[in-house]
């Protein structure tokens, strides 16, 4: 004879328990087994999507083993069980349970639900914008243009699922198309016109600041603002840092953009340096004259001072070119 699986097992164990709870705890009690029932059946349940469990619609004095019976009815609608149906289901789903269960005739099932607000569907589109359009670039903040209708929605984790997206992704006004879905079921398909932020600190000029200003901690403030407003990507740099100088400028409270950096000159033109020519281990210095402004690492012509021909170099520092052959 096989053994029984552990569930059905600790299921016949809760079943027969309770029987004998409810019959007084002797076999000499069996005599009023016909005067108590050891499940009540309930005139009404609530239950989610993932189906009818057996403690949904009975109440008994013990703890009822979470088996179960049925799928749970669409969303909007009731599944009506009646007396005789019940003991089918016990009967397939739970044959180790007493089926003298006493109650109503029937028992309506209906899904458990709650009402979608402003808030709740703000905080959907919010969480799946930033973590799959906006991502580490700021913080998105939205809001809707026009009124939302709440929705009585099931009383279940939701996901939210993006269908249309303009192709220019989130702006300051978008509108969007989307479908929320449960576990078990999609719940159909909405539209919401978004106003929208994406807030972030950034470098900002404190004055009026010039073209060729070097990038200093005392010329920015940080502050809060609107990235979407901006339009264009701003400097990502540590202001500490001075391998940087102004390509235009600046008109003060500015963000300051990426476009308006540049590698800081060090070496201008008409300037007298060292070249520094190398040919594998051979190493030869020589005076040359700059023909161009040069940063770090920038390749710059400059010109020989004794052969005056023309050479290019990388620039090392404000008075050594590398000049390689």
């Amino acid at each position: 004879m096989r053994p029984l699986p552990i569930g059905k097992l600790l299921a016949r164990k809760s079943c027969w328990l309770l029987l004998f709870t409810r019959l007084g705890g002797g076999f000499n009690s069996l005599s009023s087994a016909s005067e108590a029932t050891p499940f009540q059946l309930s005139a009404a349940a609530q239950v989610s999507g993932d189906g009818v469990f057996l403690p949904q619609i009975f109440s008994a004095a013990q703890p009822l083993p979470a088996i179960r019976l049925c799928d749970a009815p669409t969303f909007g609608k009731n599944l009506i069980l009646t007396r005789a149906q019940i003991t089918e289901l016990l009967a397939a789903n739970a044959p180790d349970c007493a089926t003298n269960f006493s109650g109503p005739d029937a028992v309506r099932i209906s899904r458990r639900s709650r009402t979608l607000g402003e808030s709740d569907i703000l905080g959907l589109l919010t969480a799946d914008l930033q973590h799959d359009y906006i991502k580490d670039k700021g913080q998105l903040e939205l809001h809707l243009a026009q009124p939302w209708n709440p929705l009585l929605l099931p009383d279940e984790p939701l996901t939210l699922d993006v269908l249309e997206m303009p192709a220019l992704g989130v702006t300051p006004s978008f509108i969007i198309r989307f479908t929320l879905r449960t576990t078990h079921e999609t719940l159909g398909t909405w539209a919401a016109n978004l106003q929208a932020h994406v807030w972030r600190e950034v470098w900002v000029a404190s004055s009026q600041l010039q073209r060729g200003d070097a990038v200093t901690p005392d010329l920015f403030a940080r502050e809060r603002r609107d990235l979407l407003a901006v339009r264009e990507p701003v400097a990502d740099l540590d202001v500490n840092e001075t391998a940087c100088e102004l390509a235009e400028p600046i008109p003060a409270g500015a963000p300051l953009l990426a476009r308006m950096l540049k590698p800081r000159t060090v070496i201008h033109r008409g300037q007298r340096a060292d070249a520094l020519v190398q040919d594998g281990s051979l190493s030869v210095k020589t005076k040359v004259e700059v023909l161009e402004d040069g940063a770090p690492g920038q390749v710059i012509r400059a010109r020989n001072s004794f052969t005056h021909r023309d050479l290019t170099g990388k620039v090392l520092d404000e008075k050594t070119i590398l000049i390689s052959l």
